[in-house]
């Protein structure tokens, strides 16, 4: 029987998650959106739903916090409920979730505490665990399953105030690795897209954002930042069922940024 492909993007609704999500549709998957949303960003969510829907697939969105462990759980339950009704698989799982603290860690009066630091190494480092174990273990991704995680730079690297982040990233990494070699058996790859320098909100939350996009802009040979869907239709292209023999790595994806001391 044959099985309809589906996309779960972790951070669906902004950023590298929209674009993802937009160019996967394009390319034939249907998506479960999983995204943080209050009401003056929700109609930009339904946007990111209706482009989907254009393309003809079908688009399910969860307005929730993905590191919470029961709503988690009601999500992939939600999911095996669509997958009883219509056979279907999660091809592709794309972590790209942004929050966490951009604060100093030391030396400051006002400093990342303890509970910040945790919930930013659990929203963008752990996190991506608990989904995938949940995904397989529900067998709602086989074998040709594609894992992919957004890091950056940042995670190897001192940035002023992005400590909590760099951490969590440097998780992430860590967590990719170690899922590439479980999930061999099962026929699943898993790396880290680290793409270069892109106006995202994300971005524009870091303190000095601008000098950073100047610098990055100013070192690319292209001579301009990254997009979004610059780094989708890569994720499009690695998503091939030839793929397989790629996992457990850093990949980047910025246009020679990261070539260019």
């Amino acid at each position: 029987m044959n099985q309809q492909p589906w996309a779960l993007i972790l951070g669906a609704s902004s950023g590298f998650g929209e674009a993802t999500a937009i160019e996967l549709a394009a390319r034939g998957m249907n998506i479960f959106g999983v995204h943080l949303d209050l009401r003056e960003t929700l109609p930009h969510a339904r946007e990111v739903q209706d482009k989907i829907r254009a393309l003809g697939r079908e688009a399910i969105f969860f307005n929730l916090n993905a590191a919470d462990e029961e709503k988690r759980r009601e999500t992939v339950a939600q999911i095996r409920e669509v997958f009883e009704k219509t056979p279907g698989t999660v091809r592709v799982l794309l972590h790209s979730l942004a929050f966490g603290a951009l604060k100093p860690l030391v030396g400051a009066e006002d400093v990342a505490s303890k509970r910040q630091i945790e919930a930013t190494a659990d929203v963008m480092g752990h996190s991506l665990v608990f989904w995938v174990n949940d995904l397989v273990m529900n067998q709602l991704m086989g074998a040709g399953g594609r894992i992919y995680a957004m890091t950056s730079e940042g995670g190897g690297k001192a940035i002023p105030q992005y400590g909590p982040v760099s951490a969590a990233k440097a998780i992430l990494e860590a967590h990719i690795r170690q899922l590439a070699l479980e999930l061999a058996p099962f026929g699943i790859t898993a790396n880290a897209i680290m793409a270069g320098v892109t106006d995202t909100p994300a971005l524009r939350k870091i303190p000095g954002h601008d000098k950073l996009a100047a610098f990055a802009k100013a070192r690319n040979p292209h001579r301009r930042l990254t997009t979004p869907e610059d780094v989708a239709k890569c994720i499009g292209v690695l998503c091939h069922e030839n793929t397989y023999w790629m996992t457990g790595n850093t990949i980047r994806v910025d246009g020679g940024e990261g070539s260019v001391a």
